[in-house]
This record gives structure tokens, sequence and C-alpha cells, in this order.
């Protein structure tokens, strides 16, 4: 795993993008496509605005997932997954994408994590983009995570301490708004990703940084399982990295 510390969040989000567009142009040269995991929440806003700008990047030759949804969540709803990728990423792009695999859980969960996963077990993904909650969820595999399913999108249910987060960065008006339930791609289905770049901002992610670095792999810390990949980036600001023994310096 490297670890990466920002001075500054836009530093960080600079960081993460420029990253991911190295492996997108990786990818592309070498296979004349690309095929890209997405990630939503707040730590991934400065990234995002960065990644749309990268040039170089065959956007049309590229074929993108995304991480999660709500269960029962219409596109419409401000909280919507969906609706935050097309905002701040799909349509801000100066290419339209060869493809996007939107998670859509409003009617029918487990058909659509089965029209899913046969999509993306025929797209081996070169690159994707992740964070960690407070938790320590990826996605949205709260603790304890299922590290054994193969099962490339699964149904979850969310933990309080999930929910809070949601609440707390603004996404619901009360706690009682926020869902139950999710759809995810699972733990071992991101795992499969070539590389992964793991983009954590903030004082309030410091915890599950340093037990997801620094502590055992388990599911009770779902991030953990990081260790484990050859071709970790974690992106961390000052902050998110303030309770590492081991820090490395700030650019």
């Amino acid at each position: 795993m490297n670890i990466h510390v920002a001075a500054t969040k836009t530093e960080l989000g600079k960081q993460a993008a420029a990253l991911c567009a190295a492996h997108l142009r990786r990818a592309l040269k070498e296979n004349g496509r690309a095929n890209l995991i997405v990630a939503t929440g707040a730590s991934q806003f400065e990234m995002l605005s960065e990644l749309i700008k990268a040039p170089d990047i065959r956007w049309d030759k590229v074929t993108a997932f995304h991480l999660d949804e709500y269960v029962g969540m219409p596109i419409t709803h401000p909280a919507s997954f969906r609706a935050y990728l097309w905002k701040r990423f799909v349509s801000q792009l100066p290419l339209p994408l060869a493809a996007f695999h939107y998670v859509n859980a409003e009617e029918n969960p487990a058909a659509e994590c089965k029209r899913l996963g046969e999509l993306i077990r025929n797209a081996p993904i070169d690159v994707a983009m992740v964070g960690i909650g407070e938790n320590a969820h990826i996605a949205f595999n709260d603790p304890p995570a299922d590290f054994q399913t193969e099962e490339p999108y699964i149904v979850v249910k969310l933990d309080e301490a999930c929910r809070q987060q949601q609440f707390g960065e603004g996404w619901f008006p009360t706690l009682a708004d926020v869902p139950t339930e999710a759809i995810s791609m699972s733990v071992r289905q991101i795992l499969k990703s070539r590389a992964l770049v793991v983009t954590v901002p903030d004082q309030r992610k410091a915890a599950a940084v340093r037990d997801s670095v620094e502590g055992p792999i388990s599911p009770m810390v779902p991030a953990s399982i990081l260790q484990q990949h050859a071709q970790v980036d974690l992106m961390l600001d000052a902050p998110a990295a303030s309770l590492l023994k081991k820090v490395p310096a700030a650019v």
C-alpha cells in the first residue's frame, strides 16, 4: 500500500485524479479501452472535479461502473448516487463514456444485482476509485463485512454508524430519512480491480484510516482488506492521516 498525504483537500483531489488518469491512460494504450469504478460521497468532490479536466483521455473508450445505491431511492432524490454521478462526473466529461452502468435499486434490487454482476464479470476493472467510511466501510460493506461472497453486487443492511454519517454529511434532513438497505459492490469484486485509488479526507475518518492501515485484517474493519491488494494508493489529507504512527510528509 502506497500512502500519500496532501497538504490540503484540494491538493488531495488533484493528486488522486492524476493517479486515476494515469491508470486510465495506461489501460487505453494497452487495450484500446478502459474500465473504471467511480465512487460517490463528500470524500470524492475534489477528486472528481479534477478528473473531468484530465487531458488525453478518450472517455468514449471508457466504461464505468459505480459502487452502490440506496434501495428504493429515486434518481430525483437529492441523495441519489446516480444523480450525484450524473451531475458531478458523467455530464461534465468532454466526451460521452462508452457506457455507464448505474445502480438502479428502486424496484427490484435482486434482479439489479444479477444484471450488474453479469456486466462487470465481462469487464475487468483497470482502476477503482473508492473511499473509506467513518466506520471503515468500503462501498456500503459495513462491519461485519462479507469477505467471502463472489457475487459482484449484493444487497446489504446499513448499520447505525453508516446511516449517521450520511445524515451528518447533509444528504438527508433527519436520521430517520436515511435508508436502511442498499445495493453495494462486494468486497471481493472491488479487490479484483487492477489498481485502487482510495481517497480519504477529513479528521472524522482518521480512526478508520488508522485501523485499516495499521490494524489486523478483519471484517469488523472492512477497509483493512485493502492491505491484501497489490496496487493500492491511499490518498489522505493531513487530518485523515493524523493518527497514523508513520505519516509521510504532506505534499
